[in-house]
């Protein structure tokens, strides 16, 4: 992964990392319960992101964002 790569991905996860962790976030998935003839059932089920996930794509994206540093460097 070159330097910029690294870098832009590093500051990507920065930002989701700080808005998991700041604002919370849901994650919503959907899916078919009952299918009969053109009649369908479907559930849509919410979960919340864990703080710690945030936490962890915080510190993955400042060692990436510290890789494509030391590299330029």
């Amino acid at each position: 992964m070159n330097r910029t790569m690294s870098m832009v991905a590093g500051i990507v996860l920065l930002g989701l990392g700080g808005f998991v962790l700041l604002r919370g976030a849901n994650l919503t998935t959907r899916r078919d319960v009952l299918e009969v003839g053109d009649v369908k059932l479907t559930a849509s089920e919410s979960r919340s992101i864990p703080p710690w996930a945030g936490g962890v794509a915080l510190v993955a994206g400042l060692a990436l964002v510290a890789v494509g540093v030391q590299k330029r460097a």
